[in-house]
C-alpha cells in the first residue's frame, strides 16, 4: 500500500474560565484551557486527527520548521523521518514543543492509517490486551477557595460510580493534611486515592508530606519534585514511603530512561507531548524492561483522551499474566473543559468509572469541525 500524506494543520484551541473560576494548582491558577489540534490528510482523502498538549503558541513556532518535513512522505516512514530531524536538530534538545509537535502528527498518522485500514489504532500498537479501562477522576484542583472547592468538587463526583480520585496538593504541608482528610472523607476508606503536587516540593518537604499523609493511604505521590531534578528523584527513591509517578513533565524514552535508573515507580508519559504512540510504546518497554508500572497522564482534548485509551488498551499485562494485580487507570479530567467533550460529535462515555474500547477505526472518534471553530485561535 502506498500512501502519501497529502496536508498537515495546525489548529490551536482555548476555553477561557470566566473570572474567579480559574483552577489550577500548587504552582498557579490556570486562566484558560488550550491545546493545539493536528489535522492530517492523506493523498486517498483520509483525515487524522491527534493532539500536541499545552499552549498552542508554543507548539506553532516548532510547527513552521516540523511541519514541511512530513508533507508529501510515505506515513509508514514516520520514525525514519522523525529520528533523521532528532539528529539533525540535536542541538534544539528534546524538552521542548518540538517533540509536542510530533506527538500530534504521529498520534493523526495512527488515527489516518487505523481507518485506510478500517482497524483501530490498538490493532495498530499492538492488540487489545483489555476490554475495559478504570478511570479515576482527576479532580481536586485548587481554586482561589481552595478548601471549599475541593469539597464542592469531590462530591459532584463521588455519585458517578467512580472508584479512584486524584486530588491537588503541595501548597504547603498543613494544607497537605487537610486536603487529604477532605478528600477520605467524602470518597470513603474503600476508593484508591491518588495525589498531586505538580512539582513545587524539595526531597525534605515531600519525605514530610507523605509522612503526614499516610494516615490517608495515598495510592500514589505524584511530581513531587521538579521535572529537572533527577538527583532529587534518585534520593527520593530510596527513602519514599509511598509510590513516586512523574512523566507528563518529561519527554522522549531518554527522559524516562533517567528516571527509571533514578528508581522512579510509575511512568506518566502523555501520549500528546512524550512524541506520541511510538515514543509512548518504547516507554512502554523501558517500563517492562525495569519492572515498573505506566499509567498515561492525559490532559487536553477529546482526542488526547481518545488516543490514551487505545494506548491503555494495547499494554499488555507484563510481568502478570492471568492476573494483573493492580489496574492500568485512565486519567479521566473532569475539570470545566469544553475541550474534552464539545469537539468530538459522540463525547467519551465514562460509566460507573469504567471506559469500554470500541473497535471503531483510528481513535474510534468523529471530530467535529464546526464545533472546533467556536474554540479557535489564530496561530
Amino acid at each position: 500500500m502506498r500512501l502519501k500524506i497529502d496536508d498537515l494543520e495546525l489548529i490551536g484551541l482555548e476555553h477561557k474560565h470566566a473570572p474567579g473560576k480559574e483552577y489550577g494548582a500548587s504552582r498557579l491558577l490556570a486562566p484558560r484551557r488550550t491545546v493545539a489540534l493536528v489535522k492530517l490528510t492523506l493523498d486517498n482523502g483520509v483525515v487524522g486527527w491527534g493532539e500536541a498538549l499545552g499552549p498552542p503558541e508554543a507548539t506553532a513556532g516548532y510547527w513552521k520548521l516540523l511541519a514541511p518535513q512530513f508533507r508529501g512522505t510515505d506515513p509508514f516512514d514516520r520514525e525514519i523521518i522523525w529520528q533523521r530531524l532528532l539528529g539533525r536538530w540535536y542541538h534544539l534538545g528534546i524538552q521542548n514543543a518540538l517533540v509536542v509537535a510530533y506527538s500530534g502528527i504521529n498520534v493523526a498518522i495512527y488515527d489516518a492509517l487505523g481507518k485506510t485500514l478500517g482497524v483501530p489504532a490498538h490493532k495498530l500498537l499492538g492488540g487489545k490486551a483489555r476490554e475495559r479501562i478504570i478511570a479515576y477522576a482527576s479532580d481536586g484542583y485548587v481554586t482561589r477557595n481552595p478548601d471549599p472547592d475541593l469539597e464542592r468538587q469531590l462530591r459532584g463526583e463521588a455519585g458517578k460510580g467512580f472508584t479512584a480520585y486524584k486530588i491537588k496538593i503541595g501548597l504547603s504541608l498543613e494544607s497537605d493534611v487537610r486536603r487529604c482528610a477532605l478528600a477520605r472523607s467524602i470518597i470513603g476508606d474503600d476508593a484508591i486515592l491518588m495525589v498531586d503536587v505538580n512539582g513545587n516540593y524539595t526531597v525534605d518537604r515531600a519525605l514530610e508530606s507523605m509522612r503526614l499523609i499516610a494516615p490517608f493511604r495515598p495510592y500514589w505521590y505524584e511530581e513531587p519534585l521538579p521535572p529537572q531534578d533527577y538527583a532529587g528523584y534518585a534520593a527520593l527513591a530510596e527513602r519514599a514511603t509511598v509510590p513516586v509517578a512523574a512523566g507528563e513533565s518529561h519527554f522522549t524514552a531518554f527522559d524516562f530512561q533517567r528516571l527509571f535508573h533514578g528508581g522512579l515507580d510509575i511512568a506518566q508519559p502523555d501520549i500528546a507531548s512524550v512524541g506520541g504512540f511510538d515514543e509512548a510504546l518504547k516507554i512502554a518497554t523501558l517500563s517492562k524492561v525495569h519492572n515498573k508500572r505506566l499509567m498515561p497522564h492525559v490532559w487536553g482534548s477529546g482526542v488526547g483522551v481518545a488516543a490514551a485509551i487505545q494506548f491503555i488498551a494495547a499494554l499488555p499485562p507484563f510481568p502478570h499474566s492471568d492476573n494483573e494485580p493492580d489496574p492500568v487507570f485512565l486519567e479521566y479530567d473532569v475539570g470545566d473543559n469544553p475541550l474534552r467533550d464539545r469537539i468530538l460529535k459522540a463525547p467519551i462515555k465514562v460509566e460507573r468509572g469504567i471506559v469500554t474500547v470500541g473497535d471503531a477505526p483510528g481513535l474510534g472518534i468523529e471530530v467535529d469541525e464546526e464545533a472546533l471553530k467556536r474554540f479557535h485561535i489564530p496561530l
